[in-house]
């Protein structure tokens, strides 16, 4: 799956957590329900960025469950129910999914990377894209998304491509990502009925796709040169420093577009400000192999945070008392446990979900859940926007937590 917003669990409160993943659920069943099985390979992380922004513009006249439905067990929720997002927004997420994977496939082809070199392969590769912008395009109609604006971005990004080289500036590079990404944001405004914020959802989405690019491109560039693909970075002969600043001018922008959005209300927007006011931010110190927390706790009393401060969105919640412990779970037989580990892997619980050991009890983490974040640095916190406090007293950003 790709994407550069990618949240670590250890960073989200549950509630936030549990959002995120109806959304991203509601995304991958999109794609199912318009364009078959295969579709769902298209989820990426980046696209349910589209489901989050129409949600959080639009107003909830019937009720909070007017947005979600609840899903059937899937294996890679170790085959569970769960609630999942629905709609128009979900709908729009899964058109320009399908037209990002088949630019993505496209650029693949292009380079040769892996099996992608054989000639049936990319061929068969080819005619998997062409289906994906046709399939896209009908979503798209269905919206009143002109996906032609994505499809005309995708086909001059080579001819850009071609005409680089050293001295070109990235932005020039990055402009047909740029174009498609911001008509993408600016649709959701259509959608939820907020024209007025068309505006600044476009610009936020032009910096997006500018740091999409960019990202990919570093986090790409020991692999290009060791393979002889293409590079912007390496083509350009633009220092890293230099693109870094780029990416940071970037974030800021973002930033300072969201501030400008009228969202439904600040609880709906609070996952939208999360994942691009400080999701981004990680995404740049991820990429570039440097620090992914400002937090700094200490400058209250005892170690935390003022008395009385708070954010955009009003006091930090007040967390509820700790669970029970659970009692000691009975030890099983090797012939139990055994089959117990194999009813695990058969429905991709280990893999997908927290689950318990068979033999001891303990409760184990997923597989896919192990991240490669230092999360010990928001001990206490969780993520600025559940606690704004914090924000008053770290580095994380400089937007105030408007979230």
């Amino acid at each position: 799956m790709f994407g550069i917003v990618r949240p670590c669990r250890h960073r989200l409160s549950e509630s936030m957590r549990a959002e995120w993943m109806a959304h991203l659920c509601g995304l991958c069943l999109a794609l199912r329900g318009d364009h078959g099985q295969f579709a769902r390979t298209a989820t990426n992380y980046d696209g349910l960025v589209i489901s989050v922004l129409v949600e959080a513009q639009s107003p909830r006249t019937e009720g909070a469950n007017a947005w979600r439905r609840t899903a059937g067990p899937c294996p890679l929720r170790g085959m569970r129910t769960a609630s999942v997002a629905r709609g128009e927004g979900a709908r729009l997420a899964a058109s320009v999914s399908l037209l990002l994977a088949s630019a993505k496939m496209r650029d693949h082809v292009a380079d040769g990377d892996g099996l992608l070199a054989r000639r049936p392969v990319a061929a068969a590769a080819r005619r998997v894209a062409a289906k994906w912008d046709r399939a896209g395009a009908r979503t798209g109609a269905d919206l009143g998304f002109d996906t032609a604006v994505l499809v005309d971005a995708v086909e001059r990004q080579a001819g850009v491509e071609a005409l680089a080289g050293p001295g070109t500036s990235l932005l020039a590079i990055t402009e047909p990502t740029e174009t498609a990404t911001a008509a993408a944001f600016g649709h959701t405004a259509v959608l939820a009925g907020r024209p007025a914020n068309r505006a600044p959802l476009e610009e936020a989405g032009r910096l997006f796709g500018r740091l999409a690019h960019l990202l990919d491109a570093v986090e790409d560039l020991a692999e290009d040169a060791a393979g002889g693909a293409w590079n912007p970075v390496a083509v350009t002969g633009t220092d890293l420093a230099e693109v870094r600043r780029l990416c940071d001018d970037a974030v800021h922008g973002v930033r300072l577009a969201l501030r400008e959005v009228d969202f439904a209300s600040k609880g709906q927007g609070r996952l939208a400000h999360v994942l691009l006011a400080h999701e981004l931010e990680r995404a740049v110190d991820r990429a570039f192999g440097t620090a992914d927390c400002g937090h700094r706790h200490g400058d209250g009393p005892g170690g935390g945070v003022p008395h009385g401060a708070q954010g955009a969105f009003g006091p930090p919640p007040v967390m509820p008392p700790g669970a029970p412990p659970e009692p000691p779970r009975r030890r099983r037989g090797l012939v139990h446990g055994c089959a117990v580990w194999a009813g695990l892997f058969c429905t991709c619980q280990i893999c997908c979900t927290d689950y318990h050991d068979p033999w001891n009890g303990k409760k184990r983490e997923a597989w896919c859940d192990d991240c490669d974040c230092d999360c010990s640095g928001c001990d206490g916190c969780g993520d600025c926007c559940n606690c704004c406090d914090c924000c008053s007293n770290c580095d994380c950003c400089d937007c105030g937590c408007d979230c």
